[in-house]
């Protein structure tokens, strides 16, 4: 028995989706979530497929069935309407980048504001180009490839992978969401090369750190860059945490750095303690820069944080190439130490600001092991002194 505009209207969302039929192949697929999704199963070539047609109320029962007709025409013409770009125009909000702009917006605020702007950026320029007014249910694993390939084609494998990633979850939310029936990403597993690993470049030989950390005390440029390159090692962040660090999140009176959540990778809030050392390195800064908001602003900007280069920059001119150190490698350097020096891993990965893929170890406590998180932050300071000074090992 066909539809009708009040039985559309009445339909309401159950524990699971179900589907209301139409005629001639078209349905209603009510999501949980309360969703309202016009589909059209079809078979073309000996394979079953299915068309996204529109969602209600924007699409009407009347406005459909006009596209349901539509696609029977195409079909009955040897044409397949899920593959008919220029006789089907973007299909409101099942197009690829409807849905792509919808999952961004639904998840960037639990991203950093520029992993956020990067995903984004990706899309924009590597997938919506060619495949945004496509019906999300419509792409297949080769047409997806093929927008993957031209990324892969100019050598950035690594930043193909990623876009495969950001690509895999569109799909899985428009599952969830009732905008497609599976994720072809899933079909892609060995088709491009395998990207490089993706450690950071480090030093954990005793006499070279030692070596670092006396080419740092001398550097020659901008006494705010020393700085920032002399705290890195004591407090091993992110560097985008670092050149973000704010002087209204140091407590010298605690010796505790509090990274508010908004600015850290995993979103959760982060506790540094502070050694001696660190203290005394802000202490020697404080009079030039606690006027502003930023601990190490710009050159050419109070206004702004120091440039995402400029830690990198000045180790470039300090005689370290880009393959041999970089300034995340403080936290690979000080996460190699720690565990070789017999400290629990627990307390070391809370101090990387990492958290466990287990679900329940994931209940992160920002303030979790911090007494000895403290007693491990002087200890590292102190060994590090002593590297500066002398190429001997202290062991715990």
């Amino acid at each position: 028995m066909p539809l009708t505009n009040l039985k559309v209207q009445k339909a309401k969302p159950q524990a699971r989706q179900y589907k209301l039929a139409d005629e001639r192949g078209m349905y209603l697929l009510i999501h949980p979530k309360g969703g309202k999704y016009w589909r059209l199963d079809y078979r073309f070539e000996g394979r079953r497929k299915t068309l996204a047609i529109g969602t209600h109320p924007e699409t009407s029962l009347k406005e459909a069935r006009k596209k349901r007709d539509r696609a029977r025409s195409d079909i009955e013409g040897g044409i397949d309407p899920s593959g008919h770009q220029n006789g089907n125009p973007a299909l409101g909000d099942d197009s690829f980048e409807t849905v792509a702009r919808e999952w961004h917006e639904k998840y960037r605020s639990q991203w950093t504001e520029g992993h956020a702007s990067t995903t984004l950026r990706r899309l924009e320029a590597n997938l919506l180009p060619w495949l945004g007014k496509r019906p999300l249910g419509a792409i297949e694993p080769p047409e997806l490839l093929r927008s993957l390939r031209r990324v892969e084609n100019r050598g950035a494998v690594e930043t193909a992978h990623r876009i495969q990633q950001i690509a895999s979850r569109i799909f899985r939310y428009g599952v969830a969401t009732g905008r497609c029936s599976r994720d072809p990403t899933l079909d892609l597993k060995g088709a491009l090369p395998p990207k490089r690993s993706e450690h950071f470049p480090t030093i954990t030989d005793p006499k070279k750190i030692g070596a670092l950390l006396r080419a740092v005390d001398d550097y020659q440029g901008s006494f705010i860059t020393r700085i920032a390159l002399q705290i890195a090692p004591l407090v091993f962040v992110r560097p985008g945490e670092l050149r973000h660090a704010e002087w209204v999140e140091i407590q010298l009176d605690s010796a505790e750095w509090r990274i508010p959540a908004a600015k850290m990778k995993m979103k959760r809030d982060h506790i540094v303690p502070l050694s001696d050392q660190a203290i005394q390195i802000l202490e020697e800064i404080k009079p030039l820069t606690s006027n502003g908001r930023y601990i190490f602003p710009s050159t050419r900007s109070e206004t702004r944080p120091m440039s995402e280069n400029t830690v990198n920059g000045a180790l470039r001119r300090l005689g370290y190439e880009v393959n041999e150190f970089t300034g995340h490698g403080f936290r690979s350097m000080a996460s190699t130490l720690l565990n070789e020096s017999g400290w629990t891993p627990d307390a070391i990965e809370r101090q990387l600001a990492h958290v466990e893929g287990n679900s329940v170890r994931a209940a992160y406590n920002y303030a979790e092991h911090l007494d000895e998180r403290r007693r491990m932050m002087q200890w590292w300071a102190d060994y590090l002194d002593e590297l500066r000074m002398t190429p001997q090992v202290r062991q715990r």
